[in-house]
């Protein structure tokens, strides 16, 4: 809740007119509790992870050879009701779960000083707080995963059902046993809890980290996509190779970028099969060009 009973209170306090984003938020969260925005954060994800699969879940139905030749896995094709089960299973995780959770984590938001009040955080400052928050995350997120994959009975009573899906789609990438939810979680929470932000920022962090998932875990690599300028981004097909291989997997642990793998070692396998990709792809380009846009699809090895 704002500290300002006005608008006009507002002003006087900070010295100046407010913008336009920071009158909307004043409008907005004037007479809301703290805790009732920050548990915006599971709507927002929530939201995000209904709207954001959509496309690859149209590419899927549609099968179109155009579209083919970006599909990592091609022969595994998942049907309408198949994955409408996978968005219903991780609802009620979200539910049952993901908003105890947030619930039950507010002390720790309030104690670090996530805040909600004026003034709104400055492009940069979000911007570099979010850098930081995805380079902790995926420092962290490698060390649970690649521990939740070194033993036997994390992998078996936990992590195995993430690796249902030999081949990811984007609604199986919040697709978990509830204690991962919890401890893969805590990677995500690290970065605000060290470098605490403004509420609009801590929402930010959530909702794109959840895009970044869903893209991670969609099963296609299109050469289009904007994450291919971000530097050590390792994006669909780093990730799909890891869920191919499975529990027998020691390689790409690592959730956002490539550098940890690099770093400790554990991208081996995935460089050298990443080799055969190129070389199939470059190879289908070439049929696309000669035979009428037809293409035969490549697969994972």
């Amino acid at each position: 809740m704002l500290p300002f009973e006005s608008i006009q209170e507002a002003e006087m306090s900070l010295g100046r007119n407010l913008t336009f984003a920071e009158t909307l938020w004043f409008k907005y969260t004037a007479d809301k509790s703290d805790l009732y925005l920050y548990c915006h954060n599971t709507i927002f994800l929530i939201i995000f992870y209904t709207l954001v699969p959509l496309p690859m879940v149209i590419i899927e139905l549609l099968r179109s050879k155009k579209l083919e030749i970006y599909k990592i896995q091609p022969k595994i094709r998942f049907s309408l009701s198949e994955m409408m089960e996978c968005y219903r299973k991780v609802l009620t995780t979200f539910v049952f779960a993901v908003s105890p959770l947030q619930f039950f984590s507010y002390p720790i938001i309030q104690w670090v000083g996530i805040r909600t009040s004026l003034p709104l955080p400055c492009a940069s400052e979000v911007f570099w707080q979010l850098v930081v928050y995805f380079l902790v995350e995926d420092y962290a997120n490698y060390w649970l995963h690649r521990m939740l994959h070194h033993y036997k009975w994390g992998y078996d009573k936990i992590h195995r059902v993430h690796h249902e899906y030999v081949a990811p789609i984007g609604f199986a990438a919040p697709y978990a046993h509830w204690a991962e939810i919890i401890i893969l979680g805590f990677a995500s929470f690290l970065g605000p809890l060290m470098v605490p932000c403004h509420m609009f920022t801590f929402w930010l962090w959530f909702v794109l980290r959840q895009i970044e998932a869903i893209e991670t875990h969609s099963g296609y690599e299109f050469p289009w996509s904007p994450s291919k300028y971000i530097p050590f981004y390792g994006g669909a097909i780093y990730h799909d190779y890891h869920h191919f291989v499975g529990e027998s997997c020691h390689s790409n642990f690592a959730s956002v970028f490539t550098y940890c793998d690099y770093i400790y070692g554990t991208d081996k396998g995935y460089r050298y099969q990443k080799e055969v990709f190129e070389k199939r792809r470059e190879k289908l380009r070439s049929m696309e060009d000669n035979v009428n846009g037809s293409t035969t699809p490549f697969k994972s090895e």
